[in-house]
């Protein structure tokens, strides 16, 4: 067998290094080497062979107790009848496996013989005996599966496919190169290659080799698509920095890849080389331990195959996602339990990183925006990138009071409205920057990239709009809280976004409060738009009580600038600064046919740059619209309050005194006049629940809503916290919330201005009210006079002629009856209307609305008719 062994192992020789047959010595090598191989196989096959001869002898054993469980059921008569073959049968079953089992066949036929009792006699062929013994031998002769495949192979002219090839092509596929068996095809047409495999009638590949080629080749195909893509993208126009980043680091990574297939050729070589016959064996050695292999080839190239699929992933991200945006999809995979992708996507992100906090670290600390690609995720509007702000006012006269008190710079203003170069400082501030969520990295967080939006709008801001003169001051600040950004230092980021972020927004508020006065010209508004200053409107109201009464095109814009001027110099608003003074003007709105000066009167504040971006037009609308309204209740209190003094102080003259609750007649005694005294009382009574109804509503407005905001608007400022942005939306909240309650506006749908119109409808009737009762008391005087004409006619003292007192006479005759019946009616409509007002308020869903309510109902005046008629029936019942 040992002569067969060797005689095959020389034929191989022969058959697969042809070299040898004519060189003795290279034979007597290889065949040694052969040797030297199969002679550890045949030890592992010895071992085979002992654990196989222990299996025989285990069901050698389990033949032998099925053989005494088959006598046991046989009948246990018969085994008593032959104890001494039962006894000798025990001793073979207790003796070793190591030890030769002793001759049990002369036993065997005198078990097999029947018993006289028993009835049926066993035969020959169903008696049991045990096998006999298996002989074993141990021999070297076995080969393994594969070997007698191969040799099969052989034998029919189908080889494997050498296994140098095989790695060759490896090799060429790992750098995306097809090989001479195996190939890159692609078959779609789509750009994406298939794997195939050439098909060779004399050699053979087997599938486990093939299942490894097509894992070697996954590593070529990405290697394809990444260095397609870097090639597409090194270099191109229009290619954003952090792409070109990313492109730099995949070439990083590419050139260490190169390195490793250096590496794997070298090996490749070294293993394949034969080398001369005084290192033969050496050579051998260092083949069987580090040669190259398939497998080999596999272990090396297994770290590389999950960075290529990261890059080939970051690289079919870029496809439609740029900037920050990129960075946030790379930042995604971080989150891997994988400690090495996380790593190398830590370093990844770390290069990639590098433009975007290069272009945060400008606008961050210096307020520039330098992102010529639109990579940030801030972006600048094009419109009003290059638009600067304009301030329409001066401050050269800020400390002196001109001699027209403050009001020169009205010609000045007009021109400044006109001026279309003029810019609103609010759309600037809003406009000029915008925030775009989607280029936001994740790791930073929408939170700090408001921060980070505001700090550089707040430094762009105080440079270009601002004109800061301690702008150093402000820059070394940040300087020395500013560091290095980068990705691998999040907490510090965080840090300085933090520091940055409180000394912007504290210095530009700092500008706005004290260089620019904000606060100045917020009382200012207060005080003129809101009404706030007493004496200013009432000295205001007096003025233009005869002006504004006539038609509204007989007014003129310089007469009321000089009534307001004049209103400015009776009351304690001179003693406001210059500059505000000169902002406050009169004009008149567009008006129509038939309107008079008190529906077209306004007041005006003009406010410009950088003021304008916190009191903006928007605000400003709300301002005029407010003060629209509060004028109105201004002058029905007024037009009240001077009609309750002139029928209170003039009924005396026609009516007489009362002197302890008796009143006197008077010296123009009429009986007309006696039937009018129950009509005086009930117009004073309607005067002074109208009067009752407009303080509570003035008292409502100006302490429970203006007075109440503006401590809240004041809180906000005197903690000087948040940003420009925070103090826009406080002045908004302000204006906001006073426009609600003071209009009284509903938040239903279609309805908002709802109840608004039923007040405006109520001051109307109060006017047409009053314009009645002055009527009657006209009426009033005129009888009083012709009762003294006709006293002195008695006399004989000349009046007016007769004819003049009968014409007279009957005028009045013919007028009192309208006359009263219009003041019963405009004082019943009000009396409906505040009805109708208070249950609206009643069930408003704003409760200072609902109090108002309260005030203006405290004793239950204003109550529906089934509420009287349900509250009479309950007296009477009791």
């Amino acid at each position: 067998m040992a002569s067969g062994v060797a005689q095959s192992v020389n034929n191989l020789i022969l058959t697969l290094v042809p070299a040898s047959r004519g060189d003795e010595k290279l034979r007597a090598e290889l065949f040694e080497d052969a040797m030297h191989i199969l002679n550890r196989h045949v030890v592992a096959t010895e071992r085979l062979q002992d654990a196989q001869q222990t299996f025989l002898v285990t069901l050698v054993h389990l033949a032998k107790l099925m053989l005494v469980t088959s006598l046991l059921l046989s009948g246990v008569d018969d085994l008593l009848a032959r104890k001494h073959a039962v006894l000798q049968f025990m001793a073979v079953l207790t003796a070793s496996p190591n030890q030769p089992a002793p001759l049990i066949a002369p036993l065997m036929p005198s078990m097999s013989r029947s018993s006289p009792s028993s009835p049926h006699p066993r035969s020959r062929k169903s008696s049991l005996a045990p096998p006999p013994p298996i002989p074993i031998e141990r021999t070297s002769t076995l080969k393994s599966k594969a070997q007698l495949l191969r040799e099969y192979r052989l034998r029919h002219g189908r080889p494997q496919v050498s296994e140098s090839v095989l790695l060759r092509d490896a090799l060429y596929l790992l750098q995306g190169i097809s090989g001479k068996i195996v190939r890159f095809v692609d078959q779609k047409g789509d750009g994406e290659p298939t794997v195939t495999f050439s098909e060779d009638p004399r050699h053979f590949l087997p599938a486990p080799t093939r299942a490894l080629i097509l894992r070697l080749s996954e590593l070529g195909h990405l290697y394809q698509r990444v260095s397609n893509w870097v090639r597409n993208h090194d270099g191109r126009p229009g290619v954003g920095m952090i792409e070109q980043s990313l492109c730099h680091h995949l070439q990083s990574q590419l050139t260490e890849y190169y390195r490793l297939i250096a590496v794997l050729e070298s090996q490749m070589s070294q293993s394949s080389s034969v080398t001369d016959a005084e290192e033969g064996r050496t050579m051998g050695l260092r083949e069987e331990e580090s040669g190259l292999t398939l497998r080999r080839l596999e272990v090396w190239v297994d770290d590389w195959r999950l960075r290529m699929r990261m890059m080939s992933v970051c690289v079919e991200g870029c496809q439609d996602t740029t900037g920050g945006a990129l960075v946030s999809l790379i930042y995604g995979y971080t989150d891997n339990g994988d400690p090495f992708v996380r790593g190398f996507t830590d370093q990844l992100l770390e290069e990639v990183s590098k433009p975007f906090f290069q272009i945060l670290q400008k606008w961050l600390f210096a307020g520039e925006l330098h992102d010529p690609f639109s990579e940030f995720f801030v972006a600048e509007n094009p419109e009003l990138a290059h638009i600067q702000y304009t301030h329409a006012y001066s401050n050269v006269n800020a400390g002196t009071l001109t001699g027209d008190g403050g009001f020169a710079g009205a010609e000045e203003d007009e021109r400044n409205d006109s001026d279309e170069t003029r810019n609103n400082g609010l759309k600037l501030w809003e406009g000029k920057y915008e925030f775009r969520k989607e280029m936001l990295p994740s790791f930073v967080g929408e939170t700090f990239g408001r921060k980070i939006f505001s700090t550089g709008k707040s430094l762009s801001f105080i440079r270009y709009s601002c004109h800061d003169t301690d702008w150093v001051a402000t820059r070394s600040k940040l300087d020395h809280a500013g560091r290095a950004l980068k990705y691998s230092d999040l907490p510090g980021l965080v840090r300085s976004i933090d520091s940055a972020y409180q000394i912007a927004s504290q210095r530009l508020l700092d500008i706005f409060l004290d260089k620019f006065k904000l606060l100045d010209h917020l009382r200012a508004l207060k005080s003129y738009l809101l009404l706030g200053r007493g004496d200013f409107a009432d000295q205001l109201m007096d003025s233009l009580l005869t002006s504004l009464s006539r038609p509204a095109n007989t007014l003129y814009r310089h007469n009321l600038t000089a009534t307001l001027e004049a209103a400015v110099r009776a009351s304690n608003a001179r003693f406001d600064p210059p500059d505000v003074l000169r902002r406050l003007d009169a004009r008149m709105l567009e008006y129509s046919h038939g309107e008079i000066g008190w529906d077209v009167f306004t007041l005006e504040y003009k406010v410009d740059a950088p003021i304008d971006t916190v009191i903006d037009p928007d605000g400003m609308e709300k301002y005029l619209k407010i003060f629209h309204h509060l004028w109105r209740m201004k002058r029905v209190e007024g037009a009240l309050s001077a009609s309750w003094n002139r029928i209170a102080c003039g009924a005396r003259s026609f009516l007489g005194p009362t002197i302890k609750g008796v009143r006197r007649k008077s010296s123009a005694h009429s009986d007309v006049l006696d039937q009018l005294e129950g009509e005086w009382h009930q117009i004073r009574i309607v005067l002074s629940e109208m009067i009752h109804f407009m303080r509570q509503l003035q008292a409502f407005c100006q302490l429970e809503v203006i007075e109440c905001s503006w401590k809240e608007l004041m809180d906000f400022v005197n903690k000087k916290e948040g940003d420009l942005d925070g103090l826009v939306q406080a002045h908004r909240n302000y204006l906001d919330r006073m426009v609600k309650k003071i209009l009284l506006m509903s938040p239903k749908l279609g309805k908002e201005e709802h109840l608004l119109i039923h007040l405006r409808e109520l001051f109307n009737n109060i006017l047409q009210f009053r314009d009645a009762a002055e009527t009657l008391y006209n009426y009033c005087l005129a009888e009083a006079a012709r009762a003294d004409s006709e006293r002195d006619h008695d006399r004989g003292v000349y009046t007016m002629p007769e004819t003049d007192q009968l014409s007279a006479s009957h005028k009045s005759a013919d007028s009192l009856p309208r006359i009263l019946r219009r003041v019963k009616e405009y004082s019943g409509l009000f009396s409906e209307r505040a009805q109708s007002i208070v249950h609206a308020l009643q069930v408003h869903q704003d409760l200072d609305c609902r109090f108002l309510s309260v005030r203006l109902n405290f004793s239950d005046f204003y109550r529906t008719r089934k509420e009287l008629k349900a509250a009479l029936e309950a007296s009477k019942g009791s």
